[in-house]
């Protein structure tokens, strides 16, 4: 019997704002973010993400979905240990997070 018959996965999902403080900040995100798109939607189980800037050049949005807890906290160690999150780690940035329950 297969063990997780009946049971759903429950999806991952990201959204948010990176705020930028300065067009120092804005340059930072244009020259590291196609890269990090790039290795994000190739990873398993992304759905979907995208970041892209809002009416406030210095407000970006963070959209992301995940199939799954193992999928998201995948993104998150790789993340961690990225070129974008050297470069970019002092832009604030503010997230809600749900599907982790």
């Amino acid at each position: 019997m297969n063990a997780s018959k009946g049971m759903t996965m429950q999806k991952v999902r990201l959204t948010g704002r990176l705020i930028c403080r300065s067009e120092a900040d804005i340059e930072t995100l244009r020259t590291h973010l196609p890269e990090h798109i790039r290795l994000t939607t190739a990873e398993p189980g992304c759905i979907s993400f995208n970041v892209f800037q809002s009416d406030n050049p210095l407000i970006w949005h963070v959209e992301e979905c995940f199939c799954d807890k193992a999928a998201f906290e995948f993104h998150q160690q790789r993340n961690r240990a990225s070129t974008w999150w050297a470069s970019t780690a002092d832009i604030p940035r503010d997230y809600e997070i749900s599907g982790l329950e």
